[in-house]
């Protein structure tokens, strides 16, 4: 059957999340306590007042039609405000907005709307892999930017090779970072700013982690940099800000003609998003914002717990300022760098599912990531059980 598939379709890896779903099914079957820090979702729930406005809706009979592909402007009124008082960045609601069924969508199809067969896709690697799988998907070829340790995982524009650079159309990047939780100043997107008016390239800026940082750092927009709205856009989730990974929306800002080559392919792979979940995206932009520093309080005092933990199991990390991610290398007292094996031997020995890094990329081999998507006792419990690993 396999050879009735799109070539696009055979040549992409399996999908890392999926796999590791798999694998804690097969543990939970045998009766293993599993705790999960791999896929960073969320355990928190959404905040009531959000909850309320989309039940409010969800009876209104004038959200029960197909809404519009560009979203209600209602919506994009309320993205604008927002990263007028959050990002300081203005932008019109009427062009410079687009509404996404959750930012994964807008960012798979900017690779339909802006790579041909053949085209080239600067990628960081390691990254979230929808930006490496949908340049595939396109036909389109991706080149690897590595993220490396020695750059605090911020990759070097000056080693991209001239040829590569000038035949590129689009570069994907993603700071706050996943995997990485590396983080960025202003001054590094400008300099991707100069380059890509230098090499007349499209900056596709993935920001779903601006709203979770600590100890004081504040994330910047891309887009407020001079000259980057001539260049790029920017892609934000209410998944990650709001606890709404499964309600599915998010938006795009920036460069209008940009958005457009977006819209059009939403236009006809897709019908836009429920009306209802975007009056409850209004209520969360524009509402009390209280919820959005307890889950930063939340995750910060995880991260401490989590942080100190594996630095008593022999795994060195360093402590992030955004995301709710750890990101370390497989321990030196473990046989093998593969982040692989030690995924599996973490999961078989101590019950822990945690991600390989070389699923986010070659450069990703020899890291492991860790999500803060579980409570503090069982943070707590999971760090006595790496302990226990040691003995």
């Amino acid at each position: 059957m396999n050879e009735r598939y799109a070539k696009g379709i055979t040549s992409l890896p399996p999908y890392l999340f999926a796999a590791i779903d798999e694998r804690k099914r097969e543990a939970r079957k045998k009766g293993v306590d599993i705790i999960d820090l791999g896929i960073g979702d969320p355990d928190l729930p959404t905040p009531p007042h959000i909850i309320e406005a989309v039940c409010r809706a969800a009876q209104d009979p004038v959200n029960h039609r197909y809404p519009s592909y560009e979203g209600m402007l209602e919506f994009r009124e309320a993205v604008a405000a927002w990263y007028k008082r959050r990002m300081h960045v203005t932008v019109d609601p009427e062009d410079e907005v687009l509404t996404l069924i959750g930012s994964k969508e807008g960012i798979a199809h900017s690779a339909f709307a802006f790579l041909d067969p053949g085209d080239i896709a600067h990628g960081p690697d390691p990254a979230y892999p929808v930006y490496h799988n949908a340049t595939v998907l396109a036909n389109a070829i991706p080149h690897a930017v590595p993220l490396t340790e020695e750059r605090d995982f911020k990759p070097d524009l000056e080693r991209i090779d001239e040829e590569v650079a000038r035949q590129a159309k689009v570069m994907f990047l993603n700071y706050p970072n996943n995997p990485t939780a590396a983080t960025v100043d202003a001054s590094f997107f400008k300099e991707v700013v100069d380059f890509a008016h230098d090499h007349n390239l499209i900056v596709l800026h993935d920001n779903p982690y601006s709203e979770l940082t600590f100890d004081g750092y504040e994330a910047p927009s891309f887009l407020a940099v001079d000259g980057a709205m001539e260049v790029g856009i920017e892609f934000n989730s209410l998944s990650k800000t709001y606890n709404m990974t499964g309600w599915r929306i998010g938006f795009a800002v920036g460069n209008a003609e940009i958005l457009k080559g977006i819209r059009i392919v939403k236009t006809n792979v897709d019908s836009g998003t429920f009306q209802a979940v975007q009056v409850a995206g209004i209520a969360a932009l524009t509402g009390p914002q209280d919820c959005v520093k307890r889950n930063m309080e939340i995750y910060r005092k995880r991260r401490d717990i989590l942080v100190e933990g594996l630095r008593s199991a022999g795994i060195a990390v360093k402590k992030p300022k955004a995301t709710f991610y750890l990101w370390a290398r497989v321990p030196q007292s473990f046989s093998t760098s593969s982040s692989i094996q030690f995924s599996l031997f973490v999961l078989e020995r101590a019950g822990i599912v945690v991600t390989p890094g070389i699923g986010f990329g070659a450069h990703g081999e020899g890291f492991i990531r860790f999500a803060l998507c579980v409570g503090e006792e069982r943070l707590q419990e999971a760090c006595e059980r790496l302990k226990g690993l040691q003995k």
